[in-house]
């Protein structure tokens, strides 16, 4: 028989801590000498609590206003609208490099001059930039933000 053969069993008796000194863990039980820690239910201060003095979250100044969750819609102009033709979409836009990715929201407004006939299938436009967009004998149709394909579909 060797030593990493014995079958050794856990003992399943948990230290009865603050029995006296002859237990071992006596008097202070591992607490240390007074403080607030050593004291029953220290474990229940609120997180951020330091003692009784100032938390360190009312102390630091705070930033005015507030920053939202939602994404902002990225901006294609009406007169870069021109270079295309046919069906567009977000899709179109992204791989024109008018927009960062065509998984974003996109609004159309109007600058310069729209004269190209297109179907432009996005998140927003203006009312002028529809006006002009029908004008050129195109249309607009408003559909939802692309979803990004899942990460086991691409593989």
């Amino acid at each position: 028989m060797k030593y990493n053969d014995l079958q050794v069993e856990k003992n399943t008796r948990p230290t009865r801590r603050g029995r006296g000194i002859s237990a071992g863990l006596g008097k202070t039980a591992g607490r240390g000498t007074k403080g607030q820690k050593s004291r029953t239910g220290h474990h229940k201060m609120a997180a951020g609590f330091m003692g009784g003095q100032r938390a360190i979250m009312q102390a630091i100044p705070k930033l005015k206003g507030f920053k939202s969750m939602h994404d902002k819609a990225e901006v294609v102009y009406t007169d870069r609208l021109n270079e295309l033709t046919g069906n567009i979409d977000n899709f179109v836009l992204a791989d024109k490099n008018l927009i960062s990715t065509p998984y974003v929201k996109v609004k159309v407004i109007t600058r310069g001059e729209l004269t190209a006939k297109i179907a432009l299938e996005t998140q927003f436009a203006s009312k002028t930039a529809i006006e002009a967009i029908e004008k050129a004998g195109g249309s607009f149709k408003k559909v939802a933000v692309p979803m990004k394909p899942a990460r086991k579909a691409e593989k």
